[in-house]
Parts: C-alpha cells; structure tokens; sequence
C-alpha cells in the first residue's frame, strides 16, 4: 500500500512563495493521476491541480493558474506544488492525494472522492 507525505507548509508573508513536497512511498503507476487539495477549517476540501503520474495531463482549478505549479519527479517518486504570490486567503492544509483508477489520460480527477490514497496534509499559514 502506497502512502503519502506531505512536507514544505510553513508560515509565510503574503506574496511569498512556497514548494510543497508529496512523497510517495511504495511502488507507483504512470496512469495515477496525483492531486493536490487545500482544506481551510470549517471549508470543504478543495481541488488545487492534479497531474498524471506519468506527467502526462496537467489541470489546475481555474483560480489558481499562473500562481500554483504542480510537477512529478517519478524517478524519486515525488509531486510538487509550488505556490507563489501567496495570499492570506491560501491559508490552509494542503494534503496530496493518489486516484489509483485509470480513468483515461483525459480525464479531470477533481472530486475528492475519486482519490484513494491521502497524505495528512501541511499546513500553509500566510500572514498580511
């Protein structure tokens, strides 16, 4: 069984940046799509961007393109979200998640549902 690890939350001035870290530990599929979510207290879980693990399809919530970048390095098996221009309103828990079904390259996994496999998050806190 694959497990998740977040890393690279911290505390931050706003328009700061930050890379978080996933790494996956076990062996993995280049037809997983990797999900990057953000959870605020009291707010739903929300969809941040996802990315084949093969690299091979990219999608990103419309609100957070040109600001958030998310890689894979499936030779250390590891899936970034770097973060820039932090604003207050980015503070959360950021938490990565693995959707072990093969939907199709095409597919856009952004139901938290759809993903099986969850880190336990790091927490971005962003200061005014």
């Amino acid at each position: 069984q694959v497990q998740l690890v977040e890393s690279g939350g911290g505390l931050v001035q706003a328009g700061g940046s930050l890379r978080l870290s996933c790494a996956a530990s076990g062996r993995t599929f280049d037809n997983w799509d990797m999900g990057w979510f953000r959870q605020a207290p009291g707010e739903e879980r929300e969809f941040l961007a996802s990315i084949r693990w093969s690299g091979a399809r990219i999608d990103y919530l419309d609100s957070v393109k040109g600001r958030f970048t998310i890689s894979v390095d499936s030779a250390k098996n590891m899936v970034y979200l770097q973060i820039n221009s932090l604003k207050p309103e980015d503070t959360a828990v950021y938490l990565c998640a693995a959707d072990q079904t093969d939907r199709g390259k095409y597919y856009e996994a952004r139901s938290p549902t759809l993903y099986d496999i969850w880190g336990h998050g790091t927490q971005v806190t962003v200061s005014s």
